[in-house]
This record gives C-alpha cells, sequence and structure tokens, in this order.
C-alpha cells in the first residue's frame, strides 16, 4: 500500500504541477498577444509618422521618402537583428510607387486600409496601411512575418526558462515541506516502536500538533483499557489459582483417606467428600469458562434461536441439582422471542437458575418467566432464600466477591459477574432486588429486536 508520504507528495505534485502548466501556457498566449500588439503599434505609429514627416516636406514624397521610417522607434537591441527591420512604401492615389525603403520588396505591400497580410515575393508580411487623403497618399509599414514570429519566439523562450527553472525548486520545497510536516508522524511512530510491551504509560501531548492529539488520546485509552484488562486477568490468574487450589488440595487429603480408611464408614464418607470436590471444581472450572466467554464475546452470525426453548433447556440442565436439593423449578415461556447470542444468553440464565436453586430452602420453589414489554424482553429469575444483603448489593457482580449469602461460603464467586458480563455484552441489563415475602429476584432485560 502507498505511503501517506508519498500519497501527499504525489497530490501536491500533480496539483502544483496542474497550476504551474496552467500558468506557464497562460503567460505564454498573454506574452504573444502583448507582443503582437507592440509590434502592431509599432508599424502604426511608423506609417503616421513617415505621413506626417512628407506633410512637413511640402507633402512631396520623394524617393527618399520611405527611408523616413528608419526613424520608427527601434526594438530594444537583443543581438539577434530584430533592431531595425522595417520596410516602407509609399502609393499615390493614381496607383503609381513615390517611394520605398531599401530591401521592400516590388510588388505592393497591401490592397486595404488598415491593418493587413499579404504575400508578397515569397514572403508573407504584416502591413499597416495609413491613407491621407490630404496629401493623395498611402504609406504602407510592414514586417516579416517569420522576423514577428522569430521575435515573439524568442521573448515565450525567455520567459519559459525561468519558469522550467522553478518546477524543480517547486517540487524540492514540496518535498521539504511534506517531510517536515510529517516529521511528528514520524517521532510518534519511533517512539511507539521503541516502547517495550510491558509499558502501557500514556504518551505525552504537550508539544504533539493538534492533528496528531486525537490519535495520540485515542492510543493513551487504548493503553488505559489494556492495562485494565491485564491487570483483569493478573487478578482473575491469581483468584483462579487460588480458588482451584483449595478444591484439588481437598480432593487430595480425602483420596488419602479413602486409601487408608480403617472401615467402610470413613471410606464411604471420603469417597462422598470427593464426589462434593469434584462437583465444586467442575462448576467452577465451567464458571471460569463461562467468564472468559462472556467477557471476550465478538458478535457473529450465528442462527436465531427460541428464547423460551433456551430457558427450558437451561432448566432441564438443573433439574437434577434441584431435585438433589428438594427445589421445584418453574418455568413461564409462553413469549415468543428468538436471539442469535444464545451462546451468552445461556450462561447467563443458567448463573441465576443455579444460585436460586442453591440459595432456596428444601421444599421451596423457584420461578423463572419470559415475559416481553414492548420493545424489551425481560428473563426473571425468583427464589426464597436469604437474598442479598444491602452492604453486598454494590459487590456482587464483582469477580470472586462472595457475599454473606453465599451458601456455606461455597460459592466461587463468578455466577452473578459471568451473567453481568454477557448482559453487558448482549446490550441488556441486570437488575437484582428483593422479592417480596422474602428472597430475591433477579432480571435479565433485554432488547426485543433479535440480540
Amino acid at each position: 500500500m502507498i505511503s501517506i508520504r508519498r500519497r501527499l507528495l504525489t497530490i501536491l505534485l500533480l496539483a502544483t504541477g496542474a497550476i504551474w502548466l496552467s500558468a506557464v501556457i497562460w503567460i505564454q498566449h498573454s506574452t504573444r498577444t502583448e507582443v503582437g500588439h507592440v509590434l502592431d503599434r509599432r508599424l502604426q505609429e511608423s506609417a503616421q509618422m513617415v505621413a506626417s514627416l512628407i506633410r512637413r516636406g511640402g507633402g512631396i514624397a520623394g524617393p527618399e521618402a520611405a527611408a523616413l521610417a528608419e526613424a520608427a522607434p527601434a526594438l530594444a537591441e537583443t543581438g539577434r537583428g530584430f533592431a531595425r527591420q522595417l520596410i516602407c512604401q509609399v502609393w499615390g492615389f493614381d496607383g503609381e510607387l513615390k517611394s520605398q525603403s531599401d530591401g521592400a520588396p516590388a510588388g505592393r505591400l497591401a490592397r486595404q486600409e488598415g491593418f493587413s497580410e499579404r504575400e508578397v515575393d515569397g514572403e508573407v508580411w504584416r502591413v499597416y496601411t495609413h491613407v491621407d487623403r490630404d496629401l493623395g497618399i498611402r504609406v504602407m509599414v510592414g514586417d516579416a512575418r517569420s522576423m514577428r514570429d522569430r521575435l515573439v519566439h524568442g521573448v515565450a523562450m525567455g520567459l519559459l526558462a525561468p519558469a522550467m527553472l522553478v518546477l524543480p525548486l517547486l517540487a524540492a520545497l514540496i518535498w521539504l515541506a511534506v517531510r517536515s510536516g510529517l516529521a511528528p508522524l514520524d517521532r510518534l511512530a519511533q517512539a511507539l516502536s521503541s516502547r517495550p510491551a510491558t509499558d502501557l504509560s500514556p504518551l505525552g501531548e504537550t508539544r504533539a500538533p493538534a492533528e496528531l492529539r486525537p490519535m495520540i488520546e485515542a492510543l493513551n485509552g487504548l493503553f488505559h483499557r489494556v492495562e485494565g484488562l491485564r491487570e483483569r486477568e493478573r487478578s482473575f490468574t491469581a483468584f483462579a489459582a487460588h480458588e482451584l487450589k483449595t478444591p484439588l488440595a481437598g480432593l487430595k487429603t480425602q483420596a488419602q483417606v479413602a486409601t487408608l480408611a480403617p472401615d467402610a464408614a470413613t471410606r464411604d464418607r471420603a469417597l462422598a467428600q470427593i464426589a462434593q470436590g469434584v462437583d465444586r471444581t467442575d462448576r467452577m472450572v465451567r464458571q471460569l469458562l463461562d467468564m472468559t466467554a462472556a467477557e471476550n464475546a465478538v458478535d457473529g452470525t450465528a442462527p436465531a434461536e427460541d428464547g423460551a426453548r433456551i430457558l427450558a433447556d437451561v432448566a432441564g440442565e438443573l433439574a437434577g441439582l434441584a431435585q438433589a436439593r428438594g427445589v421445584a423449578l418453574r418455568l413461564e415461556t409462553g413469549t415468543a422471542w428468538r436471539s442469535t447470542q444464545a451462546a451468552l444468553l445461556a450462561p447467563a440464565l443458567r448463573n441465576l437458575l443455579e444460585n436460586a436453586i442453591l440459595a432456596s430452602p428444601k421444599g421451596a420453589s423457584v420461578e423463572a418467566r419470559l415475559t416481553r414489554e414492548g420493545e424489551r424482553v425481560r428473563f426473571s429469575v425468583l427464589d426464597r432464600g436469604p437474598g442479598i444483603a444491602e452492604a453486598d448489593r454494590p459487590h456482587v457482580t464483582e469477580r470472586f466477591y462472595r457475599g454473606a449469602a453465599s451458601p456455606s461460603g461455597g460459592g466461587s464467586g463468578l455466577g452473578l459477574a459471568i451473567v453481568a458480563a454477557a448482559v453487558e455484552a448482549m446490550g441488556g441489563e441486570l437488575r437484582l432486588s428483593p422479592r417480596k415475602g422474602g428472597g430475591e429476584q433477579a432480571e435479565i432485560i433485554l432488547p426485543a429486536a433479535p440480540a
């Protein structure tokens, strides 16, 4: 891909070149026109001057009268033979040639008054004819067209030479200007390339050009988010390692107890503890995976799935847990709604239902509902457990936070954090509130348009 510097340089050179070429063409045209006007004016003044001098000489146009054209104002001497190239003829009204200058052709220079061009003796002449009716003469002053063309061409070329010299100078100045203008970008790139991967400190922007400040602010924002993400990953890894260490140590201990058990009762009790430890570890590993998936959700093109079916499937997965704890699951899913983010919605619902089942006393029931309210759909999970203490509410969606009502302190502290991350990724809202009559009411509110 072409670089910005090369692209900018190309654009400026093309634009400047187009303007330069237009200016050169305009100057050439105007110069040729002006030089032609000057030469025509010289012919006109010369013819009028000859007629005036003849009048002063008594009105007699002798053989030497045409030589008076030599007194016409000369062109600036250029060393190219342009100074005096005028010829003159004086004709009477009777058609007789009264006088002519040296070098004049034998034939008549013009047939009409004023300016005209005529080929005489193989040469094209530009002629001005002045008619003096009082004297009965026609004064014709002209110059060769070839001489005029050489003169105009010489003047035009004289102007073109400095113009051609200016073009490379302009290109050099543009290159220097682009290089200087993009120098802050080079410095920024050098600063970023020399920075170690662990350095996420903000870039200084006090001396940066105004055009670069939005980019630097965006980079600093990115650094801040990456640093936050790294910090979360570090804490996540540390907490996960700590949380997994405890059940694994317990499993090892209970395995040793079962191996050395003196009787069947002790061995069975140790095996039961091992089973509970495996269940706890399995749940924690699953929640860690759900947490990672929720925090790294990527928009996809998954097919839309029925929301009621997602809720029913999750409830089916937890039916065994509910039965083991003596808790009844009741579903109300009469609303038709489809979602393309079942991979996020299912873990969120599973953690809400699982928390509700674990928090509910034996013989209680957990209710799960799907309702639609205009442009929003609402998943509600209600239980009759101890609920969330008011002091814990601001923190219950933080990772690894265990509230005072956590069942026997055995939770991982990830359930509601997973729900909050998944709901945020789906563009929804999580609401937790006390339930009338005791317990907790958790609600996931999502846009009614397919998520």
